[in-house]
């Protein structure tokens, strides 16, 4: 029997994929653990595998965006029928929903009909305007085009043009959940603003990847949602910057980083405070007992955030190694779901690009994010006297619906005491 393969979920957070490339094509034959396609996800380029054995009968995209649960290929016995499998698969609950719309159509029509039989000096009269108008979209729409009666009277009634809606259903064919979604991501009918670029303007339209999607999306709701505030201190390098030169000597051809430092020096401090290694869960709050820090990487299409698990019982040599190889994997785009998943408490480090202060945006489902900037040299004052010296600026956001402004205060003063005196943070 043909079976239908559909997008998986690859992420906690996927809510479609791309397909960039078929390893297989139609008439392959097919072994479970066979490599389909490259996926895109909001966080990595995977490969998809069958679980199913038979030949490659179907397939529904060649190259480009699928949603979740959206058929892409169809496996089975070489010469198999498999539309009715298809048209099941792709139709689903809406079909049901659109054929129930139509029957509620052809009723509402038996009954206008009914009426104006009764009285005869109306038999003239035109449609209702609502009637008049779904029909005449679903005539001008043809093959352009094709939606379902359901989805066109939800389109008609949330003020959605369904030019700049994706349909999933068969052939493109929009239906009640495209519709759904729109409206969930506030999709309305184009402003009569024209947008169109001044003459002889000189631009370029560049698409949006699942990754800065899902960055948008999260962040947005991260910054609108949480309330967040900032807190921020100097810190004194002068002490870390001598024991990073003695550390690199005893362990040389290896490098630790002030970025080791810090995340080594952030698990110390979350231990003494949990309150700020914890969670916002809506009606609870989560405080977290294992300390796993989100470290942000930059790449090509935005940010990626791999996590140091029990960041609290590694040495500096572990995080400096775990960060290393989590770096490379980022800008490969081989980082799993896995390993950007379970953080407690987030680092943003801009340092090493020259920027000496910022602040970061929460994220979820952390309760906090901390902002490291450059270590620049400045005068400061030490007994009386003017001196060279070594400062780094540091930004903790917080989610104030989880941590108050003096148990953030409490934890910054502890991380900077343990920068400031590097000893302390093995004690």
């Amino acid at each position: 029997m043909a079976e239908v393969i559909k997008m998986p979920r690859m992420s906690d957070t996927m809510e479609e994929g791309v397909i960039v490339a078929w390893h297989k094509e139609v008439g392959d034959e097919v072994e479970p653990g066979d490599v389909l396609a490259e996926v895109e996800t909001d966080k990595a380029t995977m490969d998809l595998e069958s679980y199913q054995e038979g030949v490659l009968l179907y397939i529904g995209v060649k190259e480009g965006p699928v949603p979740v649960d959206g058929v892409i290929a169809v496996i089975g016995e070489e010469g198999e029928d498999y539309k009715d499998a298809l048209d099941q698969a792709e139709g689903g609950d809406d079909s049901e929903g659109d054929d129930a719309a139509e029957k509620s159509d052809e009723s509402a029509e038996k009954e206008s009909e009914e009426a104006t039989s009764s009285k005869p000096e109306q038999s003239q009269e035109k449609p209702a305007p609502e009637k008049a108008a779904i029909e005449e979209q679903a005539a001008g729409d043809g093959d352009r085009l094709k939606s379902s009666p359901l989805a066109r009277k939800m389109a008609e009634e949330a003020g959605i043009d369904l030019k700049l809606v994706k349909g999933t259903g068969d052939m493109g064919r929009i239906v009640k959940r495209d519709i759904e979604k729109a409206i969930e991501e506030g999709v309305s009918a184009p402003k009569t603003v024209s947008t169109t670029p001044p003459a002889g303007a000189s631009y370029e339209e560049v698409p949006v990847s699942q990754m800065r999607k899902t960055i948008a999306k999260r962040l947005a709701e991260s910054k609108f949602t949480a309330p967040h505030f900032y807190l921020n201190i100097d810190i004194d390098m002068a002490s870390a910057m001598e024991a990073r030169k003695r550390i690199n000597e005893m362990i040389q051809p290896d490098k630790v980083s002030f970025n080791d430092l810090v995340i080594k020096a952030c698990a110390a401090a979350l231990k003494r405070h949990p309150s700020v290694n914890s969670s916002w869960m809506g009606d609870h709050i989560r405080r977290n007992h294992d300390i796993n820090i989100g470290v942000a990487v930059a790449v090509d299409e935005g940010l990626l955030v791999p996590v140091i698990h029990a960041a609290d019982q590694k040495s500096l040599t572990q995080i400096n190694e775990e960060v290393g190889h989590f770096a490379e994997k980022a800008r490969d785009k081989k980082l799993q779901p896995e390993e950007m998943q379970g953080n407690t408490f987030t680092i943003s480090n801009l340092g090493m690009m020259g920027i000496e202060d910022f602040t970061a945006i929460i994220n979820p489902p952390d309760a906090c994010i901390l902002a490291v900037g450059a270590i620049r040299e400045t005068a400061v004052v030490e007994n009386g006297e003017i001196v060279p010296g070594h400062r780094m600026k540091v930004t903790l956001s917080c989610d104030h619906r989880v941590v108050d402004g003096a148990t953030g205060a409490k934890f910054l003063a502890d991380l900077k005491s343990m920068l400031e005196d590097p000893l302390r943070m093995i004690v």
